[in-house]
């Protein structure tokens, strides 16, 4: 899983991991655009790393629906440096949802499936970006579009 330094083109190997609870001291609204200490004790809350600095670029809470072979994003979030036009890094959110393709499928193989409830606004950009289908209140990726997109983002 890489990531892409904007001002110098660069690709850096990143990784996701499990928040820890020395993470939340640094988990401000400001920078998140979200309460994650809220989230503190909830299973599958994870973070992608600067390779480096260890600096939390990226977070995301997923919720497990076994009976649907299902993974759903509850919560995505880009650190406020990262987001829209001048951002410093791209790929984060990709990478975020790639790991929760490879979640899903580790867990329910072919039948396995992500979904999102977007912001009305982003809907279209989760479908352009990701290749997710709609489905309503939802978007969501199975089959050969989730396995395209864990192939986009793994390499």
């Amino acid at each position: 899983m890489t990531i892409i330094e904007l001002r110098s083109g660069n690709k850096l190997a990143v990784s996701v991991e499990p928040v820890t609870d020395e993470d939340f001291k640094k988990l401000t609204v400001k920078r998140y655009f979200f309460n994650w200490k809220k989230l503190k004790g909830q299973p599958l809350l994870f973070k992608l790393v600067h390779p480096v600095s260890g600096d939390i670029l990226g977070l995301m809470h997923l919720l497990d629906f076994p009976q649907e072979d299902r993974i759903e994003v509850k919560l995505l979030a880009v650190s406020v440096e990262n987001k829209g036009v001048g951002k410093h890094f791209d790929r984060i959110a990709g990478n975020l949802i790639a790991f929760t393709c490879r979640l899903a499928i580790a867990k329910y193989g072919y039948k396995a499936c992500i979904s999102l409830i977007p912001k009305t606004e982003l809907k279209p950009h989760y479908i352009r970006a990701y290749g997710m289908m709609d489905a309503g209140l939802q978007v969501y990726l199975d089959g050969r579009p989730l396995f395209n997109l864990l192939k986009k983002y793994i390499q």
